[in-house]
C-alpha cells in the first residue's frame, strides 16, 4: 500500500505551476484521494487547485498560501486538524538566484529539513502514525559540479545528503517513514527561465552558451519519474530525471 498512490492525501510545496502542479495533476491521475498545493504566490495557487478541481472533482485539490521559509506551523496545523494525516509531503519549492545566499539556504536547505522533520513526526509508526513518504526535488546538480551557480549547486548538494541519511534503510525500518530525492536535468520552468548569476557579465554570457548546449525537457517528464519514484524506490535513494528518460538511480 505504501507504494499504491491511489487514495494517497499529498502536499506539495511549490506547487501552483511547474514541477509542482504537474505532479499534483500526475498524482490525481493515478487515483490519490487529495493533493493539496502550497505556495506564495496565492492568485495562481488559487487558479491551479480549481483547474484541478474542475477536471478531477471537488474535493480533490485545496490550496493554502503559504512561504515555506515561516508559515510551517501555522499551516501543518491546519492541514492536519483538518484532515488527520497525510500520506506523501513533497519538497518541490525552490529558488536559483546566486545574489540570494542566505535566501537560497532558508528555501532549499533549511525548508526542505524542516518540512520533512515535521512530517516524519506526525507520520512515524513508532508513535502511532501510518508512515508516509517524503519525496525532495534536489536536481542533477545535487550530485554535478559546473563553474556555474556555486550557491545553487551547494544548497542541492546538502538536499541530497539529507535525504540519503535522513532516509537511511536504519531509520526506515525504525519509524517507517520513507525519504527519496528526485534530481531533475534541465527542465523547462519559470525557475530555470530566470536564473540570476551573481558574476561579472563575461561569466553570464558563458552560462547562457552553455545553456544551448542542454538537451531540455518539459516538466511532464519530472513528474513522469516522480510518480515512478513514488511507486519504486526504496527509502534513501535519488534518482535522475534527465531528457525526458525514464528514472535512474544516481
Amino acid at each position: 500500500m505504501e507504494r499504491n498512490i491511489e487514495k494517497k492525501q499529498v502536499v506539495i510545496t511549490g506547487g501552483a505551476q511547474g514541477i509542482g502542479f504537474s505532479t499534483a495533476e500526475k498524482f490525481l491521475e493515478k487515483g490519490a484521494r487529495l493533493v493539496i498545493i502550497l505556495d506564495i504566490d496565492e492568485k495562481q495557487g488559487q487558479a491551479s487547485a480549481e483547474t484541478l478541481k474542475s477536471k478531477y472533482g471537488e474535493g480533490r485539490a485545496e490550496f493554502y498560501k503559504c512561504d515555506i521559509t515561516s508559515d510551517l506551523d501555522p499551516v501543518t496545523n491546519t492541514i492536519f486538524d483538518k484532515h488527520g494525516f497525510i500520506d506523501v509531503l513533497v519538497n518541490n519549492a525552490g529558488i536559483c538566484n546566486e545574489y540570494m545566499l542566505r535566501k537560497t539556504i532558508e528555501v532549499n536547505v533549511t525548508a526542505v529539513m524542516e518540512w520533512s522533520i515535521r512530517f516524519f513526526d506526525r507520520t512515524r509508526k513508532d508513535k502511532g502514525g501510518n508512515g508516509g513518504t517524503v519525496i525532495n526535488i534536489a536536481s542533477q546538480y545535487g550530485f554535478r559540479v559546473d563553474q556555474f551557480m556555486p550557491i545553487y549547486q551547494g544548497s542541492k548538494f546538502a538536499v541530497i545528503g539529507f535525504t540519503r541519511s535522513f532516509g537511511h534503510s536504519y531509520r526506515y525500518k525504525k519509524y517507517g517513514v520513507r525519504v527519496v530525492a528526485v534530481c531533475p536535468g534541465a527542465t523547462r520552468t519559470k525557475l530555470s527561465t530566470k536564473t540570476k548569476m551573481n558574476d561579472d557579465p563575461s561569466v553570464q554570457k558563458d552560462f547562457e552558451e552553455m545553456l544551448k548546449t542542454e538537451t531540455w525537457q518539459e516538466v511532464e517528464a519530472v513528474s513522469n519519474v516522480i510518480a515512478y519514484v513514488f511507486e519504486n524506490a526504496d527509502s534513501g535513494t535519488a534518482w535522475l530525471s534527465e531528457d525526458s528518460k525514464p528514472a535512474k538511480e544516481v
